[in-house]
């Protein structure tokens, strides 16, 4: 009888490991990207064609290699990092599975170009689903490039789950970035259909991480440097006032390996308690080097998740460093033991005599009884207040008559109660509503008290217009005196344009100087002291929340529809409470705003007449 056991053939064992490490476009890059660092390459230049999907190459000057080992490469589980099992436990290198390229050529059409630098001549491999299509010597300069074309060829269903070219470019220079932070001083460049997104010379690593994320960042960062037995920790956080709403710039490298980790983050975030406005994050820039045997890399596919030996006393030092240098800065308040604690008295008290405060007290005082406008005690009648006198009580010693009639709600108040909770006429300031003094008015609908804050309602009203105007034509725009200048990364100038057209449509008029974005109109609803900050709203959605292309209108005109509601503030009259009132009612979500927070409360006048 024959077992029903039987090994997989390579090829089908590769495209088992592709859908774990090569899991889209961004996987290439980061793969053959970490192989170029391995080879000690200066210079690596990556070139994109429609997100990946198309093709990915990336080309380096580093030691290339020979024929025999060109060829060895592709095989499952080939590694040049590891002799024994011990090696896992002193990793310093990227790479060390070998299942990266073997993976790669299991699902793609992959060209090899290397050359060794001891060699005269260089090779040349085709691969296609794993299988060899060709391999001889070609001319080739010093170091090695890699041609991926038509990821997911053999996969169509991987292939079909793939998102929008938006995305996947945004996964690519997401890893790129990642990278690219991790060694500032090789020279790195990126290319997306002919166009040059980033040129990263080498720099020393303040430089390289103003020019991934943007110049205006430069005077945002504060270092951070500490060294301990356990860790060095080295690299910069950003000041509380760069903090954003998403979590787009936080980087943490250990031995220029980039990773997440939940725990060092509540760590940073702890040591910024105090100085965040809420719902923001911090930014930081963030670099380990720890002993490779008192951590783990190898406990993920993408080794994006690292075990650290000694990670409690890791984050007690990340703490203290960052707090110290908030302080080092004058950033976090800090205290100043040297500074006389005395109390600063005005100049007129310094030279009186100190006096013995003196303390009365009333002996004859007692709390039961009602005192007079000069403190004396009052009749015995005037000894409770006047709803417990109406019910008999003060005037003699109650009986069980008068505890009866307490308790008893009389014929008389139930049809008063009957009356308020029915009269359709309730007459709210005479025009239906009432004002407070802050953002809140009350009016009065269908027997019923709406409490409305009136900022929100106006969010509601503008963003319920606003949208309906832009689905039908383009939203007026507003020329600028003095045109809106900012600095961008690449990745922000990319997404920008991406989204030019729809943007356009929404009022901005835009055009870039290098790495300025220089805005000459806006929306005509953008105050100006609101600007800034929609800007960088708009950054923020479509460079780091990643929102799909039909959200991004949502959300510009949420924050357009944010500015024009701020401005108006709270209502002024009654007469525009009401007209707030009605065309809130109007919309199809009155309660809520777009973003989901309460615009109203109603209370009915049967509860509400439960308070007296």
């Amino acid at each position: 009888m024959s077992g029903i056991i039987q090994l997989l053939p390579d090829h089908i064992a590769n495209q088992i490991a592709a859908g774990e490490v090569i899991q889209r476009p961004a996987s290439v890059v980061k793969e053959l990207m970490e192989n170029a660092i391995d080879a000690g390459s200066s210079k690596i230049q990556v070139v994109i064609k429609d997100a990946g999907k198309t093709m990915i190459q990336v080309t380096d000057n580093g030691t290339g290699m020979i024929p025999e080992d060109a060829l060895k490469c592709f095989d499952r589980h080939a590694t040049s990092k590891i002799q024994s099992a011990d090696d896992l436990y002193a990793l310093t290198t990227k790479g060390f599975r070998g299942e990266a390229l073997a993976s790669i050529a299991a699902i793609a059409h992959v060209t090899l170009r290397t050359r060794h630098l001891n060699a005269d001549i260089g090779q040349e491999i085709e691969m296609e689903g794993s299988q060899i299509r060709r391999n001889e010597p070609c001319v080739a300069p010093i170091g090695t490039t890699f041609e991926i074309k038509n990821l997911f060829f053999n996969v169509p269903a991987r292939r079909n789950f793939l998102k929008s070219d938006a995305i996947e470019w945004n996964h690519i220079v997401d890893e790129f970035e990642r990278v690219a932070l991790a060694h500032p001083d090789i020279h790195f460049a990126l290319t997306h259909n002919n166009q040059e997104v980033h040129e990263l010379p080498s720099q020393v690593l303040r430089k390289r991480i103003v020019d991934v994320i943007g110049k205006s960042s430069n005077d945002k960062l504060v270092p951070i440097e500490e060294e301990t037995a356990i860790v060095s920790v080295h690299g910069f956080v950003g000041k509380p006032e760069a903090a954003r709403k998403t979590r787009g710039q936080q980087f943490l490298f250990v031995n220029n390996r980039f990773f997440k980790d939940s725990y060092f983050n509540h760590a940073i975030v702890r040591a910024f308690e105090g100085l965040l406005p809420a719902k923001h994050h911090p930014s930081y820039f963030l670099y380990f080097t720890v002993d490779p045997k008192r951590i783990d890399v190898n406990v993920h596919p993408t080794k994006t998740e690292i075990k650290f030996e000694e990670d409690r006393s890791i984050y007690a030092i990340l703490v203290s460093s960052i707090r110290q240098a908030l302080g080092k800065y004058n950033i976090a308040p800090t205290l100043d033991f040297e500074q006389e604690t005395g109390f600063d008295l005005p100049h007129s008290f310094k030279n009186l005599p100190a006096t013995e405060p003196v303390i009365s007290v009333d002996p004859d005082f007692n709390p039961f009884r009602s005192y007079g406008a000069k403190g004396t005690a009052s009749n015995r009648d005037k000894s409770f207040t006047p709803a417990i006198q109406a019910e008999g009580f003060g005037k003699k010693q109650p009986d069980s008559a008068d505890w009866q009639s307490f308790y008893q709600v009389k014929e008389e108040e139930e049809n008063q109660t009957v009356l308020l909770s029915n009269e359709p006429d309730l007459d709210l300031n005479v025009s239906g509503v009432l004002l407070l003094d802050s953002p809140f008015f009350a009016g009065y609908v269908n027997n019923e008290l709406l409490i409305v804050h009136s900022i929100r309602a106006y969010l509601r009203v503008t963003y319920d217009q606003l949208m309906h105007h832009f689905l039908h034509s383009p939203v007026a725009s507003q020329a600028l005196l003095f045109p809106f200048e900012r600095a961008c990364s690449a990745a922000e100038k990319e997404e920008w344009l991406v989204n030019e057209v729809l943007l356009n449509r929404l009022g901005f008029v835009t055009h870039f100087d290098e790495n300025n974005i220089v805005i000459s109109a806006v929306p005509s609803l953008l105050h100006a002291e609101s600007i800034h900050e929609c800007i960088e709203q708009i950054f923020d959605k479509i460079t780091f929340t990643k929102v799909e292309k039909s959200d991004v209108a949502h959300h510009v005109v949420l924050e357009l529809s944010r500015s024009e509601s701020k401005q108006k503030g709270k209502v002024s009259s009654q007469i525009e409470a009401e007209e707030l009132l009605t065309a809130l009612l109007a919309a199809k979500e009155p309660g809520l705003t777009p973003d989901g927070k309460t615009i109203l409360s109603n209370i009915s006048f049967t509860d509400l007449t439960r308070f007296f």
